[in-house]
Parts: C-alpha cells; structure tokens; sequence
C-alpha cells in the first residue's frame, strides 16, 4: 500500500466516522463498524457486542504496510452508479450553494452534499477501483437491515 493510498484510505474512513460505515477488518475476519480514531490506530466494534464498547478493537489500516497482503481494512461502499432514481433527486435537491461561492468553483460539490453521500456509503473517491473498498451488492450488503 502506497502511502497516496494509505492517505486517501485514512482521509475517507475518517469522513465516514459518524455513519457508522462497516469494513471489512482482515485480522478478525470479519465485518466491524468503525467507530473513532486514535493516533495512528482505527477502532471497531462488532454487532455481537451490542451496546459494549469496552471490546472496541484498535487496529491500523495495513499493519503490515503492504498492498499485496490481504490485511489491509477496506470500508463496504456503494458505487456511484448504483445510485436509485430518488437518491439521484434526494442528492440534486441539496441545497449545494448555501454560502457564497465564486462560479469557477461551482463544480465543487458543497460538504452538504459529500455529507450526504457519505451517510449513503457512496464511493465517490474511486476506492473500489483502486481495490481500497469492497464493493456493495445486493448479495454482499453489510448494511442490510
């Protein structure tokens, strides 16, 4: 893992701290929320432990700071295009101007919006691309209720 990777892979999960996004944590095996930060470590919890957060597990993205590993902690993201049609009017009807913003940076989506996509576990970041995610499908949906 490049550290260009590593510090968009940190930069996103951090982005994604209070929407409770679900990643994939190779040295359990399992599927965890990610549920803070501290220094160079990202904490997890898994759903069995319910409302005990005492079991919190700390653990860096790429422990052994390698791409080919397979320890490395990949969020669950959903593609841009897997976007439904009302998601699509739900994200256009944000109000994406709300402060003052010269025209040459209109195509700069506010934080209202990354907000939003965020919250949604979209991967507007190409991470699934550069296999820094896992891909969200109807089979593999962590997010499920």
């Amino acid at each position: 893992m490049t550290q260009e990777e590593k510090l968009l892979l940190t930069k996103d999960l951090c982005a994604r701290l209070p929407y409770r996004v679900k990643c994939y944590v190779p040295i359990e095996n399992c599927t965890m929320e990610l549920t803070g930060k501290r220094l160079n470590y990202f904490c997890f919890h898994k759903d069995v432990w319910g409302i005990d957060y005492s079991h919190e597990l700390e653990i860096v993205i790429d422990p052994l700071n390698d791409a080919h590993n397979g320890y490395i902690i990949k969020p669950y993201l959903r593609t841009m295009s897997s976007m439904t049609e009302e998601e699509e009017i739900e994200y256009m009807n944000i109000d994406n101007r709300s402060y003052s913003c010269p025209m040459a940076y209109a195509h700069i989506p506010a934080s209202d919006r990354i907000d939003w996509l965020n919250k949604h576990f979209f991967d507007y970041r190409g991470l699934i691309e550069k296999e820094l995610a896992i891909k969200v499908t109807e089979k593999d949906n962590p997010y499920k209720d």
